[in-house]
């Protein structure tokens, strides 16, 4: 029986979703394609990965102080018993995140396989997902590394990509190399090409491997991490294993990715690293329209959620958290209301909503960090007027 825990990434602050997510209710924990938060949908497809030869644990996630209570609730409404939450006193990037959470699955002894995701990406077909996802934990047996690349349908430029070897009769493909996110010409000539995969961000492997091959590659940040483990703190009420690594020593661990720290110097090394395509509706809904691609659209493309009315207009998003939206005789357009700010953009420059996000902050103001309406482990509280 193959072991298995379950490892989600909750950090970061989705900048370019705002106003919807911000720094202190982020994207991972909205529903922006369903009834359930993109957290809670990462969480269902692992803790349903299990089978005759897989057992799954209860899941590790590695969040921040500030959202550790919303991790919580989230888990705890989609019925799902959490291993641990494991607090990082400031963000620190993947590589840290992912050897607390190596860590912590290594106590007492054990050394299962890690399945590692982000916890705000969205899945169209689950089955699909399941088996890749059973086909690259059954390839750790060998003691891979085994990665997860999304056949591209475009030439984008977003994206980091993997070169794979080329073997229809293999489920797993030796990994040649990762490039970085190229221009376009260089995506086109991807596609052309074949064999190239955008990088999702998925992994599986070993607890044990990424620990040996994290010394072997960055060995400062896994003396630093490990410094960081050995100063932790545990809550003691059991219905929240919140965990808190040493924030002093935390705070000097060299800030790196998963990719630069280890992955990419797989290739050619003693570290065998393998690739499962997945063919399951991917995305990581990275900006407002990556969010209306996958949303379901009228006869005119438009993609609305809330109270929206329209007249004579095409391929447009709406997002109405409080109010009546109308749009008339308009094309390709973002609208984004909540009940502290109002968003509009042209969707071929979502992308630069981030922008919009540096000036709030250079300005001092507020609503880059927190909706009108805060939630708290005690409740909500709601700023009407100030």
């Amino acid at each position: 029986m193959i072991q298995v825990t379950p490892v989600i990434l909750c950090g970061g602050s989705g900048t370019r979703l705002w106003p919807l997510s911000r720094a202190g209710f982020p994207k991972q924990f909205l529903c922006l394609t369903g009834d359930e938060s993109l957290f809670q949908q990462a969480a269902e497809r692992l803790v349903s990965l299990g089978s005759n030869d897989i057992e799954v644990a209860r899941p590790l996630i590695v969040t921040g102080e500030e959202h550790r209570f919303v991790a919580a609730e989230q888990l705890r409404e989609a019925g799902i018993e959490l291993g641990a939450a494991l607090l990082e006193p400031a963000g620190r990037n993947t590589a840290p995140a992912l050897t607390l959470a190596a860590l912590a699955a290594q106590e007492g002894g054990n050394d299962p396989v890690l399945v590692v995701t982000p916890a705000d990406q969205t899945v169209i077909d689950s089955a699909a997902f399941t088996h890749a996802m059973q086909v690259a934990i059954r390839e750790t047996a060998t003691g891979s590394i085994v990665i997860l690349g999304i056949q591209p349908d475009r030439p984008e430029t977003g994206y980091g990509y993997i070169q794979a070897e080329k073997d229809p009769n293999k489920l797993a493909l030796a990994v040649k190399r990762f490039v970085e996110k190229p221009d376009v010409p260089t995506a086109q000539s991807y596609l052309g090409h074949g064999g190239y995969y955008w990088n999702a961000g998925m992994f599986v492997l070993k607890a044990s491997v990424w620990l040996k091959a994290l010394e072997q590659f960055r060995p400062d940040i896994a003396e630093a991490s490990n410094q960081a483990w050995l100063k932790r703190s545990v809550d003691s009420n059991p219905l929240t294993p919140f965990v808190r690594p040493g924030k002093a020593e935390f705070a000097v661990v060299p800030s790196e990715s998963v990719d630069y720290a280890v992955m990419e110097r797989c290739p050619g090394s003693p570290f065998a690293i393998r690739m499962v395509p997945l063919d399951a509706g991917w995305s990581d809904l990275g900006a407002w329209d990556a969010v209306w691609n996958v949303l379901p659209k009228d006869d005119n493309g438009n993609a609305h959620l809330g109270d929206v009315l329209t007249t004579d207009s095409r391929n447009t998003l709406v997002h109405a958290s409080s109010r009546l939206v109308s749009l008339v005789g308009v094309e390709n357009l973002i609208v984004i209301e909540t009940p502290d700010a109002v968003m509009v953009a042209d969707k071929s420059r979502s992308q630069d909503v981030k922008d919009i996000v540096t000036q709030l902050k250079v300005s001092q103001r507020e609503e880059h960090a927190l909706h009108r309406k805060v939630h708290r482990p005690w409740g909500w509280y709601d700023s009407i007027d100030e």
